[in-house]
Protein backbone atom coordinates (compact mmCIF):
# COMPACT_ATOMS: atom_id res chain seq x y z
CA UNK A 1 0.00 0.00 0.00
CA UNK A 2 1.58 3.37 -0.99
CA UNK A 3 2.27 6.37 1.80
CA UNK A 4 3.29 9.78 1.03
CA UNK A 5 5.03 11.60 3.46
CA UNK A 6 3.82 14.44 5.29
CA UNK A 7 4.84 18.12 4.47
CA UNK A 8 8.74 18.79 5.65
CA UNK A 9 10.84 21.52 4.80
CA UNK A 10 13.83 20.96 2.74
CA UNK A 11 16.41 20.66 5.02
CA UNK A 12 14.66 18.34 7.58
CA UNK A 13 14.65 13.84 7.24
CA UNK A 14 12.61 11.44 8.37
CA UNK A 15 13.98 8.06 9.30
CA UNK A 16 11.99 4.87 8.84
CA UNK A 17 13.41 1.83 9.19
CA UNK A 18 13.14 -1.24 6.78
CA UNK A 19 14.69 -4.27 5.78
CA UNK A 20 14.84 -3.83 2.48
CA UNK A 21 15.52 -0.58 -0.09
CA UNK A 22 14.94 -1.00 -3.83
CA UNK A 23 15.92 1.71 -6.21
CA UNK A 24 13.76 1.54 -9.24
CA UNK A 25 10.28 1.00 -9.73
CA UNK A 26 10.17 -0.77 -13.06
CA UNK A 27 9.48 -4.30 -14.28
CA UNK A 28 12.29 -5.45 -12.35
CA UNK A 29 12.19 -3.37 -8.94
CA UNK A 30 8.70 -3.68 -8.65
CA UNK A 31 9.24 -7.59 -9.41
CA UNK A 32 11.93 -7.70 -6.62
CA UNK A 33 9.19 -5.37 -4.00
CA UNK A 34 6.14 -7.98 -4.03
CA UNK A 35 8.45 -10.88 -4.43
CA UNK A 36 10.28 -10.16 -0.66
CA UNK A 37 6.94 -8.73 0.66
CA UNK A 38 5.23 -11.59 0.13
CA UNK A 39 7.69 -13.56 1.84
CA UNK A 40 7.05 -11.31 5.22
CA UNK A 41 9.48 -8.65 4.31
CA UNK A 42 9.51 -5.17 4.97
CA UNK A 43 10.11 -3.33 1.46
CA UNK A 44 10.21 0.46 0.86
CA UNK A 45 10.62 1.04 -3.13
CA UNK A 46 11.31 4.44 -4.98
CA UNK A 47 11.22 5.49 -8.29
CA UNK A 48 12.20 8.62 -10.32
CA UNK A 49 9.61 8.95 -12.40
CA UNK A 50 6.09 9.85 -10.86
CA UNK A 51 4.78 6.45 -11.62
CA UNK A 52 6.07 2.85 -11.64
CA UNK A 53 6.88 0.29 -14.60
CA UNK A 54 9.16 1.80 -16.43
CA UNK A 55 9.94 1.82 -19.88
CA UNK A 56 7.74 -1.67 -19.78
CA UNK A 57 4.80 0.78 -18.66
CA UNK A 58 5.07 2.39 -22.60
CA UNK A 59 4.91 -0.70 -24.46
CA UNK A 60 2.71 -1.92 -26.95
CA UNK A 61 3.63 -5.50 -26.63
CA UNK A 62 6.68 -7.39 -25.39
CA UNK A 63 8.12 -10.95 -26.47
CA UNK A 64 8.14 -13.94 -26.80
CA UNK A 65 3.82 -13.82 -26.23
CA UNK A 66 3.32 -10.29 -27.63
CA UNK A 67 0.74 -9.56 -24.69
CA UNK A 68 0.38 -6.20 -23.75
CA UNK A 69 2.54 -5.06 -20.72
CA UNK A 70 -1.18 -5.20 -18.90
CA UNK A 71 -0.45 -8.65 -18.81
CA UNK A 72 2.11 -8.63 -15.89
CA UNK A 73 1.87 -5.05 -14.35
CA UNK A 74 -1.55 -5.17 -13.54
CA UNK A 75 -0.96 -7.97 -11.79
CA UNK A 76 2.05 -6.36 -9.77
CA UNK A 77 0.24 -3.29 -9.24
CA UNK A 78 -2.88 -5.52 -7.70
CA UNK A 79 -0.40 -7.13 -5.52
CA UNK A 80 1.53 -3.70 -4.59
CA UNK A 81 -1.70 -2.27 -3.24
CA UNK A 82 -2.94 -4.96 -1.52
CA UNK A 83 0.35 -5.45 0.76
CA UNK A 84 1.07 -2.97 3.46
CA UNK A 85 4.60 -4.32 3.59
CA UNK A 86 5.07 -2.36 0.44
CA UNK A 87 6.01 1.69 0.58
CA UNK A 88 6.25 3.56 -2.68
CA UNK A 89 7.74 6.74 -3.30
CA UNK A 90 7.67 8.13 -6.63
CA UNK A 91 9.08 11.33 -8.06
CA UNK A 92 11.95 10.56 -5.65
CA UNK A 93 15.76 10.42 -6.38
CA UNK A 94 18.22 8.57 -4.13
CA UNK A 95 21.29 11.34 -3.51
CA UNK A 96 23.20 9.70 -1.22
CA UNK A 97 23.75 6.17 0.81
CA UNK A 98 25.87 5.82 3.50
CA UNK A 99 26.64 2.83 6.15
CA UNK A 100 27.14 -0.62 5.79
CA UNK A 101 24.97 -4.04 5.47
CA UNK A 102 22.61 -4.21 8.01
CA UNK A 103 22.22 0.00 8.71
CA UNK A 104 22.42 1.46 5.54
CA UNK A 105 20.84 5.05 5.50
CA UNK A 106 19.54 6.58 1.70
CA UNK A 107 18.66 10.41 1.64
CA UNK A 108 16.16 10.41 -0.58
CA UNK A 109 14.81 13.91 -2.32
CA UNK A 110 11.09 13.78 -3.15
CA UNK A 111 9.71 16.42 -5.98
CA UNK A 112 6.83 18.00 -4.53
CA UNK A 113 3.39 16.13 -5.19
CA UNK A 114 1.41 18.80 -6.69
CA UNK A 115 -1.40 16.34 -7.56
CA UNK A 116 -2.02 14.63 -4.36
CA UNK A 117 -3.94 11.11 -3.89
CA UNK A 118 -7.59 12.48 -4.12
CA UNK A 119 -7.31 12.69 -7.91
CA UNK A 120 -10.01 10.89 -9.76
CA UNK A 121 -7.66 10.95 -13.15
CA UNK A 122 -10.54 12.78 -14.84
CA UNK A 123 -8.22 14.67 -16.76
CA UNK A 124 -10.25 18.49 -16.42
CA UNK A 125 -6.62 19.34 -14.60
CA UNK A 126 -4.86 18.51 -18.54
CA UNK A 127 -7.95 20.44 -20.21
CA UNK A 128 -7.14 23.33 -18.74
CA UNK A 129 -3.88 23.62 -18.53
CA UNK A 130 -1.76 26.00 -21.49
CA UNK A 131 1.63 24.72 -20.17
CA UNK A 132 3.26 21.97 -22.46
CA UNK A 133 5.80 19.56 -21.88
CA UNK A 134 8.90 19.79 -24.39
CA UNK A 135 7.81 17.32 -27.13
CA UNK A 136 8.88 13.74 -26.82
CA UNK A 137 11.26 12.57 -30.08
CA UNK A 138 8.44 10.75 -32.28
CA UNK A 139 5.90 11.13 -30.24
CA UNK A 140 4.38 13.86 -32.27
CA UNK A 141 1.85 14.93 -29.55
CA UNK A 142 2.55 17.50 -27.25
CA UNK A 143 2.00 17.02 -23.78
CA UNK A 144 0.95 19.42 -20.46
CA UNK A 145 2.46 20.22 -17.54
CA UNK A 146 -0.37 18.33 -16.06
CA UNK A 147 -0.49 15.15 -17.21
CA UNK A 148 -0.94 11.21 -16.86
CA UNK A 149 1.46 8.56 -17.99
CA UNK A 150 0.61 7.78 -21.61
CA UNK A 151 1.27 3.84 -21.01
CA UNK A 152 -0.10 2.18 -17.47
CA UNK A 153 -0.36 4.66 -14.54
CA UNK A 154 0.08 3.78 -10.90
CA UNK A 155 -0.48 5.25 -8.91
CA UNK A 156 -3.77 6.38 -11.66
CA UNK A 157 -3.74 10.02 -10.77
CA UNK A 158 -2.79 12.89 -12.69
CA UNK A 159 0.67 14.73 -12.26
CA UNK A 160 2.46 18.15 -12.71
CA UNK A 161 5.75 18.91 -14.15
CA UNK A 162 6.96 21.51 -11.62
CA UNK A 163 10.06 22.66 -14.07
CA UNK A 164 7.17 23.70 -16.66
CA UNK A 165 4.20 24.64 -14.39
CA UNK A 166 3.51 28.57 -13.74
CA UNK A 167 2.22 27.64 -10.21
CA UNK A 168 -0.63 29.42 -8.70
CA UNK A 169 -0.07 32.91 -11.02
CA UNK A 170 -1.52 30.23 -13.75
CA UNK A 171 -4.08 28.26 -10.72
CA UNK A 172 -6.43 27.13 -14.02
CA UNK A 173 -6.23 23.88 -12.85
CA UNK A 174 -8.00 24.86 -9.15
CA UNK A 175 -10.35 26.38 -10.35
CA UNK A 176 -11.84 22.96 -12.25
CA UNK A 177 -10.77 20.41 -10.17
CA UNK A 178 -13.79 19.30 -7.58
CA UNK A 179 -11.93 17.31 -5.52
CA UNK A 180 -9.31 19.00 -3.94
CA UNK A 181 -6.68 17.79 -5.66
CA UNK A 182 -4.20 20.35 -6.96
CA UNK A 183 -1.52 21.57 -4.23
CA UNK A 184 0.48 24.48 -6.26
CA UNK A 185 2.25 25.41 -3.26
CA UNK A 186 3.52 21.74 -2.32
CA UNK A 187 7.66 22.02 -1.76
CA UNK A 188 10.07 19.70 -2.17
CA UNK A 189 11.27 17.28 1.03
CA UNK A 190 13.61 15.46 2.24
CA UNK A 191 13.42 11.99 3.68
CA UNK A 192 16.37 9.06 4.80
CA UNK A 193 15.45 5.46 4.42
CA UNK A 194 17.38 2.97 6.85
CA UNK A 195 17.06 -0.32 4.98
CA UNK A 196 19.55 -3.35 5.77
CA UNK A 197 19.82 -3.88 2.63
CA UNK A 198 19.68 -2.51 -1.13
CA UNK A 199 18.68 -3.27 -4.55
CA UNK A 200 19.81 -1.53 -7.12
CA UNK A 201 16.99 -1.94 -10.13
CA UNK A 202 17.83 1.65 -12.16
CA UNK A 203 16.98 0.11 -15.45
CA UNK A 204 18.34 1.79 -19.03
CA UNK A 205 17.79 3.98 -21.91
CA UNK A 206 18.44 3.72 -25.23
CA UNK A 207 21.36 5.11 -26.80
CA UNK A 208 21.60 8.36 -28.13
CA UNK A 209 20.53 8.19 -31.70
CA UNK A 210 21.79 11.72 -32.50
CA UNK A 211 24.94 10.55 -32.57
CA UNK A 212 24.52 8.95 -35.53
CA UNK A 213 24.75 11.17 -38.35
CA UNK A 214 24.61 9.09 -41.46
CA UNK A 215 21.13 8.29 -39.88
CA UNK A 216 19.99 11.52 -39.58
CA UNK A 217 17.91 11.74 -36.60
CA UNK A 218 17.62 14.78 -35.45
CA UNK A 219 16.44 16.05 -39.56
CA UNK A 220 14.36 13.38 -40.28
CA UNK A 221 10.77 13.40 -38.31
CA UNK A 222 10.14 9.96 -39.89
CA UNK A 223 13.43 8.32 -38.56
CA UNK A 224 12.89 7.31 -35.21
CA UNK A 225 14.18 4.58 -32.50
CA UNK A 226 12.98 1.94 -32.08
CA UNK A 227 11.75 3.11 -28.32
CA UNK A 228 9.89 5.37 -29.78
CA UNK A 229 8.01 2.88 -32.43
CA UNK A 230 6.65 1.03 -29.52
CA UNK A 231 5.19 3.95 -27.79
CA UNK A 232 3.87 4.97 -31.56
CA UNK A 233 2.31 1.11 -31.67
CA UNK A 234 0.84 1.58 -28.23
CA UNK A 235 -1.06 4.66 -28.76
CA UNK A 236 -2.52 3.04 -31.86
CA UNK A 237 -3.27 0.16 -29.93
CA UNK A 238 -5.02 2.06 -27.20
CA UNK A 239 -6.57 4.89 -29.86
CA UNK A 240 -7.59 1.87 -31.84
CA UNK A 241 -6.43 4.38 -34.53
CA UNK A 242 -3.85 3.50 -37.83
CA UNK A 243 -0.43 4.42 -37.53
CA UNK A 244 0.96 7.72 -39.46
CA UNK A 245 3.74 8.91 -39.70
CA UNK A 246 5.42 11.97 -37.80
CA UNK A 247 6.47 14.19 -40.80
CA UNK A 248 2.78 14.37 -42.29
CA UNK A 249 0.63 12.48 -40.83
CA UNK A 250 0.39 10.06 -43.76
CA UNK A 251 0.06 6.46 -43.42
CA UNK A 252 3.57 4.24 -44.65
CA UNK A 253 3.59 1.70 -47.03
CA UNK A 254 6.89 0.51 -46.11
CA UNK A 255 9.01 0.41 -42.99
CA UNK A 256 12.66 -0.02 -42.67
CA UNK A 257 14.00 -1.88 -39.19
CA UNK A 258 18.10 -0.47 -38.81
CA UNK A 259 19.40 -3.17 -36.60
CA UNK A 260 22.88 -2.78 -34.97
CA UNK A 261 22.02 1.42 -35.10
CA UNK A 262 25.23 1.99 -32.78
CA UNK A 263 25.59 -1.38 -31.30
CA UNK A 264 28.16 -3.58 -32.09
CA UNK A 265 30.33 -0.31 -33.09
CA UNK A 266 33.88 0.84 -31.73
CA UNK A 267 32.65 3.96 -32.41
CA UNK A 268 29.69 4.03 -30.00
CA UNK A 269 28.31 0.73 -28.07
CA UNK A 270 31.14 -2.04 -28.80
CA UNK A 271 28.41 -4.37 -27.34
CA UNK A 272 25.42 -6.48 -28.43
CA UNK A 273 22.37 -5.09 -27.15
CA UNK A 274 20.56 -8.39 -27.11
CA UNK A 275 16.96 -7.35 -27.46
CA UNK A 276 17.25 -5.31 -30.44
CA UNK A 277 17.02 -7.91 -33.07
CA UNK A 278 13.85 -9.79 -31.03
CA UNK A 279 12.32 -6.02 -30.74
CA UNK A 280 12.27 -5.16 -34.70
CA UNK A 281 10.98 -8.89 -35.45
CA UNK A 282 8.00 -8.42 -32.61
CA UNK A 283 7.08 -4.96 -34.49
CA UNK A 284 7.21 -6.47 -37.72
CA UNK A 285 5.33 -9.11 -36.78
CA UNK A 286 2.78 -6.67 -35.04
CA UNK A 287 2.39 -4.76 -38.21
CA UNK A 288 1.87 -7.60 -40.50
CA UNK A 289 -1.04 -9.05 -38.05
CA UNK A 290 -2.78 -5.49 -37.28
CA UNK A 291 -1.52 -3.13 -40.49
CA UNK A 292 -1.60 -5.91 -43.02
CA UNK A 293 -0.92 -3.15 -46.19
CA UNK A 294 2.23 -2.06 -44.29
CA UNK A 295 5.62 -3.94 -45.64
CA UNK A 296 8.23 -3.84 -43.80
CA UNK A 297 12.30 -4.93 -44.02
CA UNK A 298 14.66 -5.42 -41.27
CA UNK A 299 18.29 -4.83 -42.17
CA UNK A 300 20.86 -6.52 -40.10
CA UNK A 301 24.34 -7.77 -39.43
CA UNK A 302 23.45 -11.26 -37.82
CA UNK A 303 20.13 -12.16 -36.12
CA UNK A 304 20.22 -12.88 -32.84
CA UNK A 305 17.62 -14.33 -31.27
CA UNK A 306 17.72 -16.74 -28.44
CA UNK A 307 15.43 -18.77 -26.53
CA UNK A 308 12.31 -18.72 -26.57
CA UNK A 309 12.15 -15.61 -28.86
CA UNK A 310 13.58 -17.99 -31.76
CA UNK A 311 9.91 -18.59 -32.16
CA UNK A 312 9.03 -15.35 -33.44
CA UNK A 313 11.85 -15.51 -35.82
CA UNK A 314 10.48 -18.78 -37.32
CA UNK A 315 7.05 -16.79 -37.32
CA UNK A 316 8.79 -13.78 -39.01
CA UNK A 317 10.16 -16.74 -41.89
CA UNK A 318 7.07 -17.63 -42.60
CA UNK A 319 5.82 -14.79 -44.28
CA UNK A 320 8.67 -13.73 -46.13
CA UNK A 321 10.07 -13.93 -49.55
CA UNK A 322 13.38 -13.46 -50.26
CA UNK A 323 14.77 -10.41 -51.72
CA UNK A 324 14.64 -9.12 -54.36
CA UNK A 325 11.14 -8.48 -55.30
CA UNK A 326 8.95 -11.26 -55.56
CA UNK A 327 8.67 -13.37 -59.04
CA UNK A 328 5.73 -12.60 -61.62
CA UNK A 329 3.85 -15.94 -59.71
CA UNK A 330 3.40 -13.80 -56.14
CA UNK A 331 1.03 -11.01 -57.01
CA UNK A 332 1.94 -9.38 -54.00
CA UNK A 333 5.31 -8.48 -51.80
CA UNK A 334 5.44 -10.48 -48.59
CA UNK A 335 4.83 -8.06 -45.29
CA UNK A 336 8.01 -9.26 -43.86
CA UNK A 337 11.99 -9.75 -45.51
CA UNK A 338 15.27 -9.84 -43.47
CA UNK A 339 18.38 -8.44 -45.86
CA UNK A 340 21.87 -8.91 -44.80
CA UNK A 341 23.63 -6.37 -45.01
CA UNK A 342 24.62 -2.76 -43.17
CA UNK A 343 22.64 0.64 -43.77
CA UNK A 344 25.43 2.78 -44.51
CA UNK A 345 23.51 5.92 -44.84
CA UNK A 346 20.20 7.73 -44.80
CA UNK A 347 19.11 10.65 -47.16
CA UNK A 348 15.51 12.23 -48.07
CA UNK A 349 14.07 11.44 -51.33
CA UNK A 350 13.00 13.80 -54.09
CA UNK A 351 9.34 12.95 -53.32
CA UNK A 352 9.59 13.12 -49.80
CA UNK A 353 10.35 9.75 -48.92
CA UNK A 354 13.85 8.44 -47.39
CA UNK A 355 16.15 6.06 -49.27
CA UNK A 356 18.65 3.81 -47.69
CA UNK A 357 21.89 3.17 -48.96
CA UNK A 358 23.15 -0.61 -48.47
CA UNK A 359 25.49 -2.67 -48.76
CA UNK A 360 23.26 -6.05 -49.70
CA UNK A 361 25.95 -8.94 -48.55
CA UNK A 362 23.68 -11.84 -50.36
CA UNK A 363 22.54 -9.91 -53.29
CA UNK A 364 26.48 -8.84 -53.56
CA UNK A 365 25.30 -5.28 -54.64
CA UNK A 366 24.90 -1.58 -53.23
CA UNK A 367 21.02 -0.92 -52.85
CA UNK A 368 19.15 2.37 -53.03
CA UNK A 369 15.69 1.81 -51.49
CA UNK A 370 12.73 4.32 -50.98
CA UNK A 371 11.13 4.05 -47.23
CA UNK A 372 8.27 5.60 -45.77
CA UNK A 373 9.68 5.11 -42.44
CA UNK A 374 12.93 4.21 -40.82
CA UNK A 375 13.23 2.43 -37.28
CA UNK A 376 16.57 2.46 -35.28
CA UNK A 377 17.14 -0.37 -33.55
CA UNK A 378 19.30 1.68 -30.83
CA UNK A 379 21.27 -0.30 -27.81
CA UNK A 380 20.76 -0.47 -24.40
CA UNK A 381 22.56 2.10 -21.87
CA UNK A 382 22.10 1.92 -18.42
CA UNK A 383 20.87 4.47 -16.37
CA UNK A 384 23.23 6.72 -14.37
CA UNK A 385 24.46 4.68 -11.41
CA UNK A 386 25.17 6.26 -7.91
CA UNK A 387 28.53 6.63 -7.56
CA UNK A 388 29.04 4.04 -4.67
CA UNK A 389 28.41 1.24 -7.24
CA UNK A 390 31.05 -0.53 -8.89
CA UNK A 391 30.49 0.14 -13.03
CA UNK A 392 32.33 -1.46 -15.91
CA UNK A 393 33.81 0.35 -19.03
CA UNK A 394 30.32 0.66 -20.00
CA UNK A 395 28.41 2.11 -17.26
CA UNK A 396 26.71 -1.33 -15.95
CA UNK A 397 27.28 -1.96 -12.50
CA UNK A 398 29.75 -5.46 -12.59
CA UNK A 399 30.04 -8.14 -9.50
CA UNK A 400 32.36 -5.92 -7.48
CA UNK A 401 29.61 -4.29 -4.94
CA UNK A 402 29.45 -3.33 -1.28
CA UNK A 403 27.93 -5.83 0.55
CA UNK A 404 24.61 -5.90 1.05
CA UNK A 405 23.60 -3.74 -2.27
CA UNK A 406 22.61 -5.95 -5.06
CA UNK A 407 22.06 -5.11 -8.65
CA UNK A 408 19.57 -6.53 -10.49
CA UNK A 409 18.55 -6.63 -14.37
CA UNK A 410 19.19 -4.25 -17.01
CA UNK A 411 22.03 -2.05 -14.68
CA UNK A 412 23.82 -5.44 -15.10
CA UNK A 413 23.76 -5.86 -18.69
CA UNK A 414 20.90 -5.96 -21.45
CA UNK A 415 18.70 -8.04 -21.45
CA UNK A 416 15.11 -8.25 -22.27
CA UNK A 417 11.70 -8.80 -19.64
CA UNK A 418 11.16 -12.07 -18.68
CA UNK A 419 15.18 -12.16 -17.88
CA UNK A 420 14.59 -9.55 -15.99
CA UNK A 421 12.49 -10.60 -13.91
CA UNK A 422 14.03 -13.74 -13.20
CA UNK A 423 17.32 -11.80 -12.29
CA UNK A 424 15.05 -9.51 -9.95
CA UNK A 425 14.01 -12.79 -8.27
CA UNK A 426 17.15 -13.64 -7.68
CA UNK A 427 18.68 -10.69 -6.15
CA UNK A 428 15.19 -10.73 -3.97
CA UNK A 429 15.67 -14.30 -2.95
CA UNK A 430 19.91 -13.38 -2.31
CA UNK A 431 18.69 -10.12 0.15
CA UNK A 432 15.98 -13.02 2.00
CA UNK A 433 18.96 -15.79 2.67
CA UNK A 434 21.33 -12.90 4.43
CA UNK A 435 18.85 -12.83 6.30
CA UNK A 436 18.19 -16.17 7.06
CA UNK A 437 22.17 -16.43 7.57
Amino acid sequence: MASHPSPLTPHQSRVTPHQSLIIGGGISGITAAVELAEAGRKVVLVEREPYLGGNVSSFNNYFPKLCPPACGLEINYGRIRSNRRITTHTGAEVKEITGREGDFRAKVALQPQMINDRCTACGKCAEVCPEERPLEPGSGVAQKAAYINGGLAFPMRYTIDPEVCSGTSCGKCLEVCQYDAIELDARSTTIEIQAHRIIVATGWQPYAAEKLENYRYTEEPDVVTNLEFEKMLAACTRENKKLTRPSDGKEPGNIAFVQCAGSRDINHLPYCSAVCCPASVKHALTLSESMPGVTTELFYIDLRLTGRNEKLLKQAENKTTPHPSPSPLTPHPSPITFTKGKVGRINRGEDGGLLLEVEDIMAGKRRIEPFDMVVLATGIVPNPQLPLLSTNEYGFCDSKQVSGIYPAATCKRPMDVSSSVKDATSAAIKTMHKDEG
